[in-house]
């Protein structure tokens, strides 16, 4: 997605995502209508109106989910009340703060209201504004695929069979064998397709009814955890009113239409801010963890560096869709996330970099292979205490220096007097 304000909804279909769910559903659709019964009857007409209906509206939802959009936090955006700035988190990609349940989404390269997760099948983040339209499709297209799949079964079975009895069989398969294929080629897809929008829907009513999205899951993770190594009480979620009110908020478009994706209806005795205090308190300790690598050999950002990294490097990569940054020897990194052979991490941009034009290409933030740097905390440790200790001693001379030109002076001018 374009990175301005107001980006062009149209092009969100020019990807593999969208592309990819337009041809599925056209193979399935159209091989569904081909093996459809010829015998006009009632009930074929029914169900054929049926199928047809179930396939518009999984479509139109499907388009409605990439044309509105998951609702974007404006460039720059602050609270009314300036105070309350010390209570959120600041965006340095969008040069402003965070609004409650507001996350930044690098691959839409903004802040997104009420973000859950990014999916790649509509290019955009499911949000705020097309949380509605994301579930109405994942249950419209499971419903159209179970139709598709339960009529494909019964009329393949019931030609094959046929022929199968008749002792033609060997004969119809050599003539029908393009169609027979796309048959039970079909059937799988919709039986897949089926599974898959089952277990997404389920994920997504189960976050729905507690009025939690994915973000806000990992977050109540790492303070359960936090709380308790802490030994304080555990964290309440502000947001979870209940499963009715919990649906009205994404299925309600008057609640939807109130809440303008910033102001949230609240459980009695929590604050708007009490998520956001808890994220940067988990921030704060993950600041504390953090281990300071020095690059000592080139890393190409390749996701898979088999040629300069090895093989074993390269089967043992991560598991996630975070991306991979470029190093260079003397590179220093901020590491908060240790595996056996990774590690993930930002790199430190110095003040000349950040001045050049020429800048590195790609991100600055990812996973790298631990071969490729060595662990100076310690050192980086001794050398800020030195620092630290040096700039005390050079504030304690200039107090001196100035102490003793002052002394002079109002000796001098004593003599003087």
């Amino acid at each position: 997605m374009a990175a301005n304000e107001h980006p062009n909804e149209l092009r969100r279909f020019v990807h593999w995502g969208p592309i990819t769910v337009l041809i599925i559903t056209s193979i399935v659709t159209l091989t569904t209508w081909r093996w459809w019964p010829s015998d006009l009857t009632f009930s074929t007409s029914a169900h054929f109106g049926l199928f047809v209906l179930l396939n518009l509206l999984a479509t139109y939802n499907f388009v409605m989910a990439v044309l509105v959009g998951s609702g974007l936090l404006l460039r720059k955006w602050k609270p009314v009340d300036y105070r309350e700035t010390k209570l959120m988190q600041y965006c340095k990609k969008c040069e402003g703060y965070k609004a409650p349940r507001s996350h930044h989404c690098r691959r839409c390269d903004r802040c997104v209201l009420k973000m859950d997760h990014h999916c790649p099948w509509i290019n955009c983040c499911v949000g705020w504004a097309n949380q509605a339209y994301f579930v109405y499709f994942l249950f419209f297209y499971m419903l159209s695929n179970l139709h598709a799949a339960v009529v494909l079964c019964c009329v393949g079975f019931r030609f094959i069979s046929g022929f199968y009895y008749s002792r033609q069989l060997e004969e119809v398969l050599r003539l029908h064998f393009f169609s027979i294929s796309m048959c039970i080629f079909g059937f799988g897809l919709a039986v897949g397709i089926v599974l898959c929008m089952l277990k997404l829907l389920l994920i997504q009513m189960s976050g729905i009814l507690r009025n939690q999205t994915d973000v806000e899951y990992w977050i109540l993770q790492k303070a359960s955890t936090r709380r308790y190594l802490a030994k304080l009480k555990p964290f309440v979620f502000p947001y979870d009113l209940g499963w009715y009110a919990n649906l009205g908020q994404v299925f309600n478009i008057e609640s939807q239409m109130r809440s303008k994706g910033i102001h949230w209806a609240l459980r009695s005795g929590c604050d708007r801010y009490d998520l956001t205090c808890e994220q940067l308190a988990q921030k704060a300790d993950k600041r504390k963890r953090t281990r300071i690598y020095k690059c000592i050999r080139n890393f190409t950002g390749y996701w898979l560096p088999i040629w300069s990294q090895g093989l074993w490097v390269t089967i043992s990569i991560p598991c996630t869709d975070d991306p991979r940054i470029i190093l260079q020897p003397d590179d220093i990194i901020r590491v908060t996330r240790i595996r056996k052979h990774w590690l993930f991490g930002e790199r430190v941009i110095d003040g000349s970099e950040d001045r050049r034009k020429d800048q590195r290409k790609g991100p600055i933030r990812g996973w790298f292979p631990c071969r490729c740097a060595i662990d100076i905390t310690k050192e980086a440790s001794e050398i800020k205490m030195k620092s630290k200790i040096e700039s005390e001693q050079g504030d304690m001379k200039a107090i001196l220096g100035y102490n003793s030109w002052t002394g002079k002076q109002r000796l001098g001018k004593i003599n003087q007097d």
